[in-house]
């Protein structure tokens, strides 16, 4: 009898292959992720390491910063025994001696810049000051119940932080007992402001604090760390501090680390509340001050070293990932080389078939090419015959307006030749007659007429010289020749013209840039005529790389029958032989070859607006 063995389900059997990629990406995801884990831990390492060194230098700057600040006013107090109304006010007190000193004391704290300088005399009592004319003066105060007062007085250096119990403001005190006959008849006080420090600190954004002896913060670059201990206060503690008054009524609230971990070397991370109120974890570094109780602490972000870890693990987690990435990709390389071995042979096999096919099509290529070849050449020289005719129709644009403008030009021309065939009789008469000077003055007359008809037929012989598709024009002179060139036209109709552009380059050539302006000009003067109201404007503004200039007219407009054909060629609204309908077509394609264009606009208030869009000129390096 055979025996069979109970059988697996097909959906619930794992293929070997399966189990073993599986097993494999699980061992490459655990690799990448220690090797980041790594990477990271190592970053971080290094990175506090720098952190702490560089710490340690901005410490000591700072704790050499701190103690400069306190050191400068040290000899104050001391300079006060030189002073003999000092002690003379001590020995034998006098309100006359009394005032002198506080005006003494007054100009000495103005110069030394510190908040107060006064003297005390041995009951503690405030004899003089130097705010005696103040409302927070301290003169008459009691204050023998401070420890800078009782440290003088044994004559020891008097040094205090603490809160004023007049003014409420905080300062360090400097006291010295003042001798006479070897022994001591009062002290002498200085008072001096520190919160410049916190205003560096705060400046160079550096968090720093110091804390005095009792474990007070009395200077914060944080002002809401400042009066906190940074270590526990048991009750008999708080109740000394708050019977000596040193920091007033404040509360004396402890300054608890959210979390703290000790890094060994005087080192400690701390996460604490930023200035925000959000936590923050810092590198905390703590050094003793010089000639002081205090201690200054040195806060160093770590938010950005973290960060830098971070990439740093996940820069260890993809160079792992890449390592095995490529460990799998040589390994499908040797698959791939194998598969390509196999396929050579077919791919040689086709390849040629494909030669075949390829000297087939190459022959029927060589004849299409000489067909195309032939084809350009016939394209090239009708596009040349087109420019030809081009610039023949532009030329012959420009005749047509010359033609059109002989009348008025005759008319300019004749006045100067009328005035110059009287002034030369009558030169010739005074010559005669011995008058010199009149005969000057009417010889000057016609060398100013001469000039005038030279400039007339100038800019007619510039605006019918042929010009090319490019170049440069500006555009100011370009409207002063157009007007120039319309003048007769102008004085004809008198309209109010309005100038409301600015001078540009434009990239055109001038001449054509003339012959434009020329026939928008003159339109907008024909539509003028028998128009109650005559106005023409010149707007234009630049827009990015090109510049729009309108000219608008207050004419009876064009009928919405017209404008479809304003730009296609002989077409013309103007009766008789006034027009030859080629302006606007000429003028059209003349700002198409700059790169530009011209298109119409039909205002709302009636008359019309043709708009010329020219690219500006780029400017040249010199």
């Amino acid at each position: 009898m055979q025996c069979l063995s109970p059988s697996v389900p097909p959906a619930l059997a794992v293929k070997p292959h399966l189990l073993r990629q599986l097993l494999l990406t699980l061992l490459g995801i655990a690799l990448v992720l220690g090797c980041g884990y790594a990477g990271y831990r190592l970053s971080e390492a290094i990175g506090i390491r720098e952190l702490a060194a560089g710490g340690e230098r901005q410490l000591e700057l700072n704790a050499r910063a701190v103690e400069s600040e306190i050191g400068k006013y040290t000899y104050l107090p001391s300079l006060l025994e030189l002073e003999s109304g000092v002690s003379r006010l001590l020995l034998t007190p006098g309100s006359y001696r009394r005032q002198r000193l506080n005006d003494h004391l007054e100009g000495l704290n103005q110069r030394a810049g510190s908040l107060a300088v006064y003297v005390l005399d041995l009951d503690g009592r405030v004899v003089a000051t130097s705010n005696w004319n103040q409302p927070s003066s301290f003169l008459g105060e009691d204050l023998s119940f401070r420890d800078y007062y009782k440290q003088a007085v044994r004559g020891e250096p008097g040094r205090f932080y603490g809160v004023g119990s007049t003014t409420g403001e905080p300062g360090y005190y400097l006291a010295h007992g003042l001798r006479a006959n070897g022994r001591v008849i009062g002290v002498a006080v200085v008072k001096v402001r520190l919160d410049a420090l916190e205003k560096r600190w705060a400046d160079a954004r550096v968090e720093a604090y110091v804390s005095d002896e009792n474990g007070i913060i009395i200077l914060s670059s944080d002002p809401a760390r400042r009066l906190k201990a940074v270590r526990p206060l048991d009750d008999a503690d708080r109740e000394r501090l708050a019977r000596s008054l040193q920091y007033h009524w404040a509360t004396l609230q402890e300054l608890q680390p959210l979390a703290s971990r000790e890094l060994g070397a005087g080192l400690q991370e701390v996460r604490l509340d930023g200035p925000a109120g959000q936590p923050l974890d810092y590198l905390q570094q703590t050094r003793a001050l010089n000639d002081t109780a205090w201690h200054l602490t040195l806060l160093t972000p770590l938010a950005e070293q973290r960060r830098t870890a971070a990439s740093h693990g996940l820069l260890a987690g993809v160079v792992c990932a890449l390592l095995i990435f490529g460990g799998l990709a040589l390994n499908q390389r040797r698959k791939v080389i194998a598969t390509r071995l196999a396929a050579r042979e077919a791919l040689q096999r086709a390849n040629g078939e494909l030669e075949r096919k390829i000297a087939e099509r190459t022959l029927d290529l060589s004849a299409s090419n000489l067909l195309l070849q032939a084809e350009v050449r016939e394209r090239q020289q009708t596009e040349a015959n087109l420019r030809q005719a081009q610039d023949g129709l532009v030329q012959a644009g420009k005749l047509a307006v010359i033609g059109q403008m002989s009348t008025s030009i005759a008319h300019e021309l004749n006045q100067p030749l009328a005035a110059l065939r009287t002034l030369s009789a009558n030169a010739a008469r005074f010559l005669e007659r011995g008058a010199l000077d009149t005969a000057g003055s009417n010889l000057q007359a016609i060398g100013e007429l001469v000039d005038r008809m030279g400039r007339i037929t100038g800019s007619l012989r510039a605006f019918a010289r042929r010009g090319g598709d490019h170049g440069q024009a500006s555009l100011e002179q370009a409207v002063e020749a157009a007007l120039f060139l319309l003048h007769s036209r102008v004085e004809q109709e008198r309209p109010t013209l309005h100038r409301e552009f600015a001078e540009a380059r434009l990239a055109i050539d001038q001449t054509r840039l003339e012959q434009i302006l020329v026939n928008l000009l003159s339109n907008a003067l024909d539509a003028l005529r028998e128009q109650p109201r005559r106005e023409l404007w010149l707007s234009g503004a630049q827009y990015g790389a090109s510049y729009r200039l309108e000219v608008r007219d207050s004419g009876a407009g064009i009928p919405p029958d017209v404008r479809v054909h304003l730009f296609e060629p002989f077409f013309t609204t103007k009766p008789g032989e006034k027009g030859l309908g080629l302006g606007l077509t000429l003028s059209a394609s003349l700002a198409a070859a700059a790169g530009g264009s011209l298109v119409v606009r039909h205002p709302e208030e009636g008359g019309s607006a043709f708009i010329l869009d020219l690219p500006l000129q780029e400017p040249r390096d010199d």
